[in-house]
């Protein structure tokens, strides 16, 4: 049997807006007409009562743009449901995947008899995959033998109001273990780099989760 080549995730935030928290404070000011109140720190308590208040459109001006590596196709398909993003992703149709790395659920890996059953699978899939080439099949039909295990690198843009949907969704306990443990590594980003827009999130990072009392 052939060594399995596993991945674990990794998030690289790659663009974000300049001074988005004080481009948010001058799109709110301006539904307000309250430019005479903005000072060195009105930026986070006008953010703080938008959230509150429920005005998230004015957050939709603060975008972050994200390379995530090692997730799984499955991860991906979730991941594309969030509609109000722009997605850039490893084609399976163009890349060649004769040499393709997987993601192993947790319940899986530690569980010995099914470890050996996902192994099996995967080790056929690389070899249905290699064969089906050397018969001449184009990549974009021999990859329908491959498995949702396989890593598919993804970029995606999207602005801090979808963030906060996705976080909100996907970071709760209720989510997929693997979209929720990427979309807390987001998080963790989003904290650091606009803290007053996502400070409501709260992370129990002993659960592996994260929730706000704001509906988003």
């Amino acid at each position: 049997m052939e060594t399995i080549r596993t991945v674990t995730s990794e998030v690289e935030l790659i663009a974000i807006t300049s001074n988005a928290e004080e481009l948010i404070e001058e799109a709110g000011r301006t539904c307000y007409l309250s430019f005479d109140k903005k000072g060195p720190d009105t930026a986070q308590k006008l953010i703080r009562a938008l959230v509150k208040s429920g005005h998230h459109s004015v957050l939709e001006h603060g975008y972050a743009t994200f390379r995530i590596k090692g997730g799984s196709r499955a991860f991906t398909h979730q991941l594309v449901r969030h509609r109000l993003m722009a997605i850039s992703q490893q084609s399976q149709r163009y890349c060649n995947e004769d040499d393709f790395k997987v993601i192993i659920p947790p319940a899986i890996e530690k569980n010995l008899e099914a470890h050996d059953i996902f192994n099996q699978v995967v080790d056929y899939c690389r070899s249905a995959y290699a064969q089906l080439q050397k018969l001449g099949i184009r990549n974009e039909d021999a990859r329908f033998v491959l498995p949702n295990a396989v890593e598919s690198e993804i970029v995606i843009s999207a602005n801090f109001r979808e963030l906060r949907h996705i976080f909100c969704v996907r970071c709760a306990p209720a989510a997929q273990w693997e979209i929720r443990r990427i979309a807390l590594q987001m998080l963790r980003i989003m904290k650091e780099k606009a803290p007053t827009v996502f400070e409501d999130f709260i992370i129990d990072e002993e659960k592996g989760i994260a929730s706000t009392a704001i509906i988003s």
